[in-house]
């Protein structure tokens, strides 16, 4: 065990030449990231989701049921001993043949059938109670986390000259404020790791995991590697467009479509500007040059930049999807629905056709193909939901 971990925290890898893990552990003089660090977001982020629990409950929940949001879940669908085996055992979309099969052993015509099919998926979509507490709680976290970095940044010289961010590097002492702000951000993207598979379902499932582990990847092996002046700078700009989002969700939820449609369009232009202007100019400029030109190369910074990279390559597909959005809203004048997935993956459409010939039907219908996020991107509109 302690050769493997001696060759894991290799410091040909890990650091630029002629330094040591020696040199950087903490003194009474200054304090230094330490490895062991990283296991305070691991009961810290069970308290952010214990946190989240109490405050959707008593706080998002009272305002949600004060701006009338619908608490109800969808209809469900009369029982049906014989329906609900084929649902549970066999399959939730049964197909032209199964339906006549069906039709014939209980005398309904085939329409009923698909309707209780359709009624039966929708009962496990969660109410848009509770998808407003959820967005109301990553609203009210995004805020506070990027209130917190700008007022921390906004002191740094770091902000206003990316070449600070490696000034005296590796030797950068660890403020308490940079500290807090790093744990935090480290312990959320934990809990939304874990709490990914119990929260509302979304079609981008898999390519949220994958942020979520990019993220935290990110965040862990930039404090190891003491590169956490940009990485706030990273975290403070990829926090911004999450606000807005969020709250354009919420008034989606509350029916306010001109401000849901207004928030969803002012989101899309920050996430853009951001995430593929700002990011690529600002970020990757200073870790594939300015870095290199201050400390020169070592192994740790490739796999650094290439972390930076995927996460620049989910930006991309992101903003794709939201340009289409945004295009289909100023083309149509409304938000019609989004490409990402505020709706859960488990509702469907009304099958009055066999389902292989119905898929690029939802894209334009009153379907369920939705779009954050970080999340869930905004769907909006009549068109957003099945009913």
């Amino acid at each position: 065990m302690a050769g493997i971990l001696a060759w894991f925290w290799n410091e040909r890898f890990w650091l630029p030449h002629n330094v040591t893990w020696a040199d950087l552990q903490s003194t009474e003089e200054a304090a230094f990231p330490q490895a062991e660090d990283l296991y305070l977001a691991f009961p810290l982020a069970f308290c952010i989701f214990m946190i989240r629990l109490l405050f959707e409950r008593f706080v998002a929940k009272p305002c949600a049921l004060g701006l009338k949001v619908q608490a109800n879940g969808p209809q469900k669908a009369q029982p049906n001993a014989i329906l609900e085996k084929v649902f549970t055992a066999i399959t939730k979309h049964p197909d032209e043949k199964r339906l006549e099969g069906l039709s014939k052993q209980l005398d309904w015509d085939v329409r009923s059938i698909q309707r209780w099919f359709r009624q039966r998926r929708n009962q496990e979509k969660p109410s848009t109670l509770t998808k407003f507490c959820e967005s109301m709680w990553r609203f009210t976290f995004y805020l506070y986390i990027f209130t917190y970095g700008v007022r921390f940044l906004k002191k740094t010289p770091w902000l206003w000259n990316t070449r600070q961010c490696w000034n005296g590097y590796p030797y950068q002492p660890l403020m308490p404020d940079l500290h807090y702000y790093y744990i935090v951000e480290l312990s959320f993207y934990w809990s939304l790791m874990f709490s990914q598979f119990i929260d509302i379902k979304r079609k981008d499932f898999g390519i949220m995991f994958t942020h979520h582990i990019v993220a935290v990847t990110l965040i862990s092996f930039s404090y190891v590697t003491n590169l956490t002046r940009v990485g706030t700078l990273t975290l403070c700009l990829h926090d911004v467009a999450d606000i807005v989002l969020e709250a354009a969700k919420m008034a989606n939820y509350c029916k306010c479509q001109k401000l849901s449609d207004l928030l969803f369009l002012t989101f899309a232009v920050v996430f853009i500007v951001s995430r593929l202007g700002i990011y690529p100019l600002w970020i990757l400029n200073t870790t594939f040059f300015e870095l290199y030109e201050a400390l020169g190369n070592f192994p740790a910074l490739w796999i650094f930049n290439m972390l930076l990279v995927i996460l620049q390559i989910l930006n991309c597909f992101w903003s794709y999807l939201i340009i289409k959005t945004a295009y289909k809203a100023i083309s149509k004048g409304k938000v019609a629905k989004d490409d990402r997935s505020d709706i859960e993956s488990s509702s469907d459409e009304e099958e009055t056709v066999p389902r292989s010939k119905t898929l690029n039907s939802t894209i334009t219908t009153n379907g369920t193909s939705g779009a954050n996020g970080t999340n869930g991107y905004l769907t909006g509109g009549t068109c957003s939901e099945e009913h």
